[in-house]
């Protein structure tokens, strides 16, 4: 939280901004003058013609070449014009047409997925080949470079909050609830690779960079059997692989980061590319101390610097070995020093605190084609993790007691050894009290992964896949923190309720897991793509060991199963009509679960991982025009959900593991697209989620406005959520993409009067103000309506192979006028209502203005 309240504070507040000359001038302007070339598209090994091939024209028009992997496409006269192409299993090509001649040739190599053209049954449209109904959908390299590379911080997540079934989170939070699934159960792999920890600034940003990414896919439906360690949903990101006939250079500058890309081709076998983004804050916040107060007190700028490393080599026509590397850091630090009086208080406020992170992972995979039919993928990886807080918060404050407090508690103080116990001052008009709070945390995790894939076409429409899986993870924490804890007290002062005490919580814990997995899945198509079926089965098996001390569980087993019928095809403005059956079942673990300790008390067997069953139903129509519709409804049943309580004994704070909890989610999705075309595209998407959780074991009287042990809402349920991205494309080179959001709010507890309390804190005792807080079934904040719009321009010189991308942008309008409200806040000491309410989400409550530029070639 501390993170978010730090870019909180440096925003600056902006002024209406309109654009009607640019807009006019860019629209109206520029006449197209253009001719038609032919593009010839072939495998670069056997020189076979691909039929199905996408091209993707300069102006943002796709083709599709015939059976002789031929199409036409309109190009301008008088200046180069960059195409790129794309078939599945193949590497994407990119061409430069120059200013003269009719016909062209794109040779293209077979992918690192290495999935042989026997296993292409047949091409997908253009824009679909990663989006499967009831299983993902899928975001193109294009649609990221419109929607995730906007913001402070471009980040992919960014375009991820914009799909159907994806919970709004607001500005600086990268883990939104799938499909009323915890934030935190939220998987993310890379190439194959499980990230242990993919976030910048403790989960406000992701690591994956949009100018580092090709594509990325939400699964969060019944998803192959190939994954698992989730029960939410699962994001799949790939990497940018190197050119391997062209050296490519891209550098990008927006607001406050700077990005580079250089990619260098292998002996025409296969490339190198180096990536690299580091962010400037620095600038900006100076900036901000002389307009924002609470800015004056960042003592580090927020920061992130990353580097990677994507690399291929193809041996011969069978065998290619890859290679992905990263490295990313990120950290702030923040310094609070400021005296204050007001009315009956004096006193200093003292707060200090820094926050790093620090990761880094490499993965390598060899992919071998033993046969046409076969393929076989064998991958190792290794990752280390490193997150450090040192701080603390310390308030010592001296404040006049009422004359309503003397004359109301005046019995307090006839006892004369109270007099000198009560720590008073000046005989009985002040007490001072010195409340601090102290942190000091690290943790570390090392995991190392291996995978073995095969997948062989058996011929009929059939594919067999089996794979194996190992996830080694070692964590080690170490953890001092100090807090204040009000206990309860009994008399002999009548009027004292309670106590102010401090509670310490040490941990020291080394643990180590193994989690085995292994799959097998079939699949069937029908001729002509009228039926398909997948059947898998997913194992998987944690072994858990710490210092002095080892759990055995039991294997989670996984069956699923997908129906797709195609129950329509080419049928007026119809293109297709398909129904998506399935249902699965699903595992992952507690992520609490590296604080285990042998005081825990849990035996053989009582671990447990997260389980749910999910089943699906959906419906999708594809339409002439590049138009397509889809409708998705599902039920989830949640069980051995495991969770932590908190409880203090002795003055010492620690965590009681439970595996008991269960939940019930259903709701549907549905999303009309306009796929990529010349004049506008977008998509409209509405989710809605009814998602009950239950912790049996948590006690009825838990403070803090806790349902107990009752069905009740989690904090990050809505039940609606809706997006809208509109891009218009009034030139070749100009366009403007805007995203409305509407959300439904969180759920709130329901509050009462603040009322004045006695404590007694270090033998003194003390006035202090409180307000009852409890669970509430109906209360919610108020809806979020985000709404951005981007400008973009691009620029190209006939002669010249370097493209210019310019954009302007604007996140959060709406905020000038509205943002969404939650509780109000107050000061305990006090008893003062803060004016206005707390934000409801982390959103920023100014339009936060954003512009860019790069630079390819």
């Amino acid at each position: 939280m501390f993170l978010y309240r730090a870019v909180y504070t440096a925003g600056i507040r902006l002024k209406r901004l309109t654009f009607p000359a640019v807009l006019s001038l860019t629209v109206f302007l520029s006449p197209v003058f253009a001719r038609d070339v032919e593009i010839l598209v072939i495998d670069a090994d056997l020189g076979l013609a691909l039929e199905g091939a996408v091209i993707h024209s300069w102006d943002g028009k796709e083709y599709a070449c015939d059976g002789e992997g031929k199409a036409r496409i309109g190009v301008p006269d008088g200046r180069d014009a960059v195409i790129r192409v794309s078939y599945p299993g193949y590497e994407n090509g990119r061409l430069v047409i120059p200013p003269a001649g009719d016909g062209f040739t794109v040779s293209l190599r077979l992918s690192g997925v290495m999935e042989n053209r026997e296993l292409v049954v047949e091409a997908e449209k253009p824009g679909e080949s990663e989006t499967k109904s009831g299983r993902s959908v899928a975001i193109s390299e294009d649609a990221l470079k419109r929607t995730a590379e906007i913001g402070i911080v471009e980040d992919v997540m960014t375009s991820i909050k914009l799909l159907p079934g994806v919970g709004f989170t607001g500005m600086f939070n990268a883990m939104p609830s799938i499909r009323g699934g915890d934030p935190g159960d939220l998987t993310a792999v890379l190439d194959g690779f499980y990230i242990e920890n993919p976030y910048h600034w403790g989960g406000g940003t992701s690591i994956f960079d949009p100018k580092m990414v090709s594509s990325a896919r939400l699964s969060h439906g019944v998803f192959s059997a190939r994954y698992g360690h989730t029960i939410s949903g699962l994001l799949e990101v790939t990497s940018r692989k190197p050119s391997p006939v062209e050296t490519e250079f891209d550098l990008g500058l927006s607001t406050s980061a700077a990005a580079v890309n250089l990619s260098v081709p292998l002996f025409e076998k296969g490339g190198i590319m180096f990536m690299g983004k580091v962010t400037y804050w620095d600038p900006f916040v100076w900036a901000a101390k002389f307009f924002v107060e609470e800015v004056r007190y960042i003592d580090i700028p927020p920061f992130i610097r990353d580097a990677a490393l994507s690399a291929n080599y193809r041996f011969t026509a069978d065998t290619e070995l890859s290679l992905n590397g990263f490295f990313g850091s990120d950290g702030i630090g923040v310094y609070y020093d400021n005296p204050y009086s007001q009315d009956n208080i004096e006193g200093r406020a003292d707060m200090r605190f820094y926050f790093d992170n620090f990761q880094t992972f490499l993965i390598s995979a060899l992919t071998w084609n033993p046969r046409p039919s076969m393929v076989l993928r064998v991958s190792a990886g290794a990752g280390f993790l490193k997150t450090a807080l040192d701080g603390y918060m310390r308030t010592d404050v001296k404040i006049r007691y009422t004359d309503r407090f003397l004359a109301e508690h005046d019995t307090d103080f006839d006892d004369p050894a109270d007099t000198k116990q009560d720590g008073l001052i000046n005989g009985r008009d002040f007490y001072a009290i010195d409340i601090g709070i102290n942190y000091d945390v690290a943790q570390t995790t090392f995991n190392g992964q291996g995978h073995i894939d095969f997948d062989w076409d058996l011929g009929g429409g059939f594919i067999l896949a089996l794979g194996m899986q190992e996830l080694y993870t070692h964590w080690k924490q170490d953890q001092a923190l100090t807090t204040p804890y009000i206990s309860p007290y009994v008399p002999p002062r009548p009027h004292v309720y309670a106590r102010i005490e401090y509670v310490d919580a040490f941990a020291s814990v080394e643990n180590r897991g193994l989690n085995s997995s292994a799959y097998a899945l079939l699949e069937y198509t029908s001729p002509r793509q009228f039926f398909g079926a997948e059947l898998g089965f997913r194992a998987d098996h944690l072994y858990f060991t710490g210092k002095d001390f080892s759990i055995r569980t039991l294997p989670a087993l996984n069956p699923r199963l997908n129906l797709d019928f195609a129950l329509l095809k080419d049928k007026g403005i119809l293109d297709s009509l398909g129904l998506t059956l399935g249902t699965g079942l699903f595992s992952s673990l507690m992520n609490q679960i590296s604080g285990l300790d042998r005081r825990n008390g849990i035996d053989d067997y009582e671990l447990k991982q997260n389980r749910s069953w999910t089943s699906i139903a959906g419906i999708k129509l594809d339409f002439t025009g590049g138009y397509s519709f889809n409708i998705e409804g599902y039920y989830k049943y949640v069980f051995d959900r495991g969770y932590s309580l908190s409880v203090v004994e002795n003055l010492e704070r620690k965590n009681v593991f439970n595996f008991d909890g269960d939940g019930r989610i259903w709701g549907f999705d549905l999303q009309f697209q306009k796929l990529e075309s010349r004049r506008w595209d977008g998509w409209l998407s509405y989710s809605f989620t009814y998602a009950r959780y239950r912790e049996r074991a948590r006690p009825d009287d838990d403070r803090g406005g806790s349902p107990g042990s009752a069905w009740y809402w989690p904090d990050f349920h809505r039940f609606h959520n809706l997006n809208l991205v509109f891009n218009i494309k009034p030139s070749g080179n100009f366009n403007i993409t805007s995203r409305l959001g509407l959300a439904s709010g969180t759920p709130l507890n329901e509050t009462g009067a603040i009322t004045s309390s006695i404590l007694e804190m270090n033998g003194a005792i003390i006035e202090y103000y409180t307000r009852a807080s409890a669970y509430s079934e109906t209360k919610r904040s108020t809806w979020s309506i985000p709404l951005d719009v981007k400008f973009s321009w691009f620029f190209h010189k006939a002669v010249s192979k370097v493209q210019t991308e310019l954009y302007f942008a604007v996140e959060n309008l709406l905020s000038l006028v509205y943002t969404a409200q939650g509780n109000s806040s107050f000061n305990a000491l006090t008893g003062e209502e803060e004016a206005g309410s707390q934000t409801a989400s982390y959103e920023m409550p100014i339009p936060m203005v954003s512009f860019g530029c790069k630079w390819s070639y």
